[in-house]
């Protein structure tokens, strides 16, 4: 009996899982969201509250100036400071990384940078996830890169994770990739089992999460988010939303990537209303004709965002809508890492949340209807010739 109390308190006081929406919007716009956190307060608050270690899976590194992502790098130093474990895993053939921001971050006590050469350890692909875990027992991932841009000048997405069960699966990957920055034979973790959801609180409601991830091959068809995504749109009975920056079905091969526009073309076949909301940076060659293509389909909208130039001028590979997610019926939700391209599942790194329950779905939809309805926002024009915003340098 007594045994059963104390298993019984200390059930009561462990704390609940949680999840909570998080973003970043460009400076001088209405895309402000101010019912959700800024990513750069969530960071360091994850970061100034850690005792034990900190892991950073991130695309690449880059600060300029006295930035929000200073703010970050200095709570880094803090927590290296008070013995916390640092470990920063990047991409290493991601050309627009800072040197000087990876030198800063590789001096902070505590701190253990490596670069991951996806393709020399996985034969293809890039590290393109962006994800951090404290102790354990939170996580981040979402859109936002380690980028200043993606602080202050893009609007992006992501969702901290209070849930040691939640956290472990990314921990894997974590690990593995790690491992293989190191040592490019290191010995992949077997296929896991699948990740069963899990209850959380979202805003005092329950909801379903579950941690996803790509590609298949290194994280097995069981925690593979490409076909839980089809699943989805497969279920819709009214509506499917995406938001990402890019959308393109056909690669540099020419192959065709049926997996996703054939399942958003067959749910508005049978009368859902599905809404695409991409960048203006689809207006690429290559890319655009794909979205004139689908466009004039019966119940399905294409959009495209554009983001007013900042007051200080051009900044390059900024000023653009950057997250990625998709709301089924404003009930069933992906949010993840992953362009809408073959090579973001099929080849490289990402991750991403699966949730159901109407809190956290008709939240995202909330936010999916301002940006669809912003002035930012035009309809693609099947016959238009569209010329390439300048991204770049």
């Amino acid at each position: 009996m007594w045994m059963q109390a104390c298993l019984l308190l200390v059930a009561q006081q462990a704390p609940a899982a949680s999840i909570e929406l998080v973003e970043s919007w460009p400076s001088g716009t209405t895309l402000d969201q101010a019912e959700l956190p800024d990513a750069w307060q969530v960071w360091i608050e994850m970061i100034d509250g850690a005792r034990r270690t900190v892991n950073l899976g991130h695309f690449y590194a880059v600060d300029e100036g006295s930035s929000r992502l200073t703010k970050v790098i200095e709570a880094l130093e803090r927590a290296g400071k008070r013995g916390v474990k640092l470990r920063f895993l990047v991409e290493k053939n991601f050309r627009g990384a800072s040197e000087a921001t990876l030198e800063r971050l590789s001096k902070i006590e505590g701190l253990e940078l490596r670069r991951l050469d996806s393709k020399a350890a996985y034969g293809a692909g890039i590290m393109h996830a962006k994800y951090m875990l404290v102790d354990g027992e939170q996580c981040f991932l979402g859109s936002q890169n380690f980028d200043w841009r993606s602080l202050e000048h893009i609007q992006e997405l992501g969702v901290r994770v209070r849930s040691a069960s939640f956290c472990a699966p990314i921990e894997r990957l974590f690990e593995a990739d790690w491992a293989r920055a190191l040592d490019q034979t290191a010995p992949l973790p077997p296929n896991a089992e699948p990740v069963e959801p899990q209850t959380a609180l979202f805003r005092g409601e329950n909801v379903r999460i579950q941690p996803l991830a790509s590609p298949e091959e290194r994280v097995g068809s069981a925690q593979w988010d490409l076909p839980r995504i089809r699943e989805a749109i497969r279920s819709a009975k009214r509506s499917v939303d995406v938001q990402v920056m890019t959308y393109r079905m056909t690669d540099r091969s020419k192959r065709y990537f049926e997996e996703l526009e054939g399942e958003l073309k067959a749910a508005a076949a049978r009368g859902v209303e599905v809404r695409l909301l991409v960048a203006d940076w689809c207006k690429r060659k290559g890319t655009i004709e794909g979205l004139q293509a689908i466009e004039p389909l019966e119940h399905l909208a294409v959009r495209m965002v554009t983001i007013p130039v900042a007051e200080r001028g051009f900044i390059p590979y900024a000023r653009v809508i950057h997250a990625k997610y998709m709301v089924v019926d404003g009930e069933t939700a992906w949010l993840g890492t992953s362009n809408w391209e073959r090579d973001y599942f099929y080849e490289s790194r990402n991750c991403g949340v699966f949730v159901e329950g109407r809190s956290f779905g008709g939240e995202l939809q909330r936010f999916f209807d301002r940006g669809w309805s912003s002035p930012y926002a035009a309809p693609v024009d099947p016959k238009a010739a569209y010329e390439a915003p300048r991204i770049g340098d």
